[in-house]
């Protein structure tokens, strides 16, 4: 059925909200695209950097265009020193999800001309925002324990250079190669609930530091970036293999949700899920092997045999979580990690956006009444007395 203006659907589920040529999914197939190449190709031989441009820019950079845009990033990994003395006074107990979007909106004070139509101007806005959003988040990191933030090294790569701000120890190359694989995987995944909000924040034709501020906090719902973090919680609370079938049996028994399973597109397992264990074992065979991985798999086995059959499987959040812990990120940078990441994404919407702008403006069905008397607040009061 075709949607009309009357017909009503929570979350507007199946509702097309915009024509993109960015990403593709198909959920019954376990298929994503990025600008038509399949994710498994991207992640398989791809770099972060690289993946942004073909989102943003629309198509593979040629190794010139790269060198350019790397050169770019790297130059602009560095914060403000107002920017730092602000995230001083941030309280140590907030989450960094909240210091971040407070980050990404103060840059743009230092950044507020809005030339949309000037390409130099969403050149520098696209490239300052990958390239400082990282800065962020490892600078809160440190500072929220009292520490100075780790200056960021030129000579690493886009993911090493994050995990070494992280606690100034340079990364392993598989351990730096395997975050930059993590960063592909989350860099699009069409209209989510955070790229959704990017979108009509854009279509208002305000700032980019905006756009991404506003989708920062959208992700960071439980329901959205938020998830990685609950399943490591999760696993947590099931602590051994043993519990996982009578856990399970209760949250099904009690209709709860159980995180990283099921997914509002994907009616079989996540491409991105699945590459997210493969690496995770990548991982333990050098590391050695997470007892939580151990428990994620008898997860997987469970839900597939009482829920496989409504389309429940491991979503992107399952095993992220697993992968970011063995990588030694504290739990709740997670969510943010997925920011540094989706921010290519919500800059390809919001470039696809601005191109052919209309600001959104949904409609709703009224339910409440009509012709409602006006009541003084005298009689208020007295109604309230009785």
């Amino acid at each position: 059925m075709t949607p009309t203006a009357c017909e009503y659907r929570p979350g507007l589920e199946g509702i097309p909200a915009t024509q993109s040529s960015i990403s593709y999914v198909d959920g019954q197939h376990g298929i994503l695209e990025y600008r038509g190449i399949r994710i498994e190709e991207i992640a398989r031989s791809s770099s972060f950097l690289e993946s942004a441009y073909l989102l943003i820019w629309g198509g593979l950079p040629t190794t010139i265009d790269l060198k350019a845009f790397e050169h770019e990033v790297q130059y602009h990994r560095r914060l403000k020193y107002r920017i730092r003395d602000m995230m001083k006074c941030f309280p140590e107990s907030g989450h960094p999800m909240d210091a971040l979007q407070a980050c990404a909106a103060a840059l743009g004070l230092f950044h507020s001309r809005r030339e949309l139509s000037d390409p130099a101007y969403v050149q520098n806005a696209v490239v300052r925002l990958i390239a400082k959003i990282p800065t962020m988040v490892a600078a809160f990191k440190m500072m929220r324990k009292g520490n100075d933030p780790v200056q960021p090294r030129d000579d690493l790569s886009y993911a090493a250079n994050f995990l070494y701000m992280l606690n100034e120890q340079e990364p392993d190359p598989l351990a730096a190669r395997i975050f930059d694989i993590c960063l592909m995987l989350h860099a699009e995944h069409t209209i989510n609930a955070s790229t959704f909000s990017a979108m009509v924040t854009a279509s208002t034709l305000t700032d980019p530091y905006a756009v991404v501020a506003s989708a920062v906090g959208t992700l960071a719902g439980p329901l959205h970036g938020g998830a990685n973090e609950a399943v490591i919680a999760m696993l947590q609370e099931i602590g051994s293999v043993d519990n996982v079938r009578p856990y399970i049996s209760d949250r099904i028994a009690n209709k709860q949700k159980i995180m990283g399973f099921g997914h509002r597109v994907y009616k079989v397992k996540d491409p991105r899920a699945v590459i997210l264990q493969g690496l995770a074992e990548q991982l333990f065979a050098k590391v050695g092997r997470d007892d939580y991985y151990d428990i994620a798999l008898e997860l997987e086995l469970v839900i597939e045999e009482k829920l496989g059959h409504k389309g429940v499987y491991p979503n992107v959040d399952f095993y992220s979580g697993l992968v970011y812990r063995k990588l030694g990120i504290p739990t709740d940078l997670f969510t943010p990690i997925f920011a540094i990441a989706r921010v290519a994404g919500w800059l390809a919407h919001w470039k696809e956006q601005i191109g052919k702008n209309r600001i959104f403006r949904p409609t709703q069905i009224y339910e409440g009444p009509h012709e409602q008397p006006y009541i003084s607040i005298e009689k208020r009061l007295q109604l309230w007395e009785k």
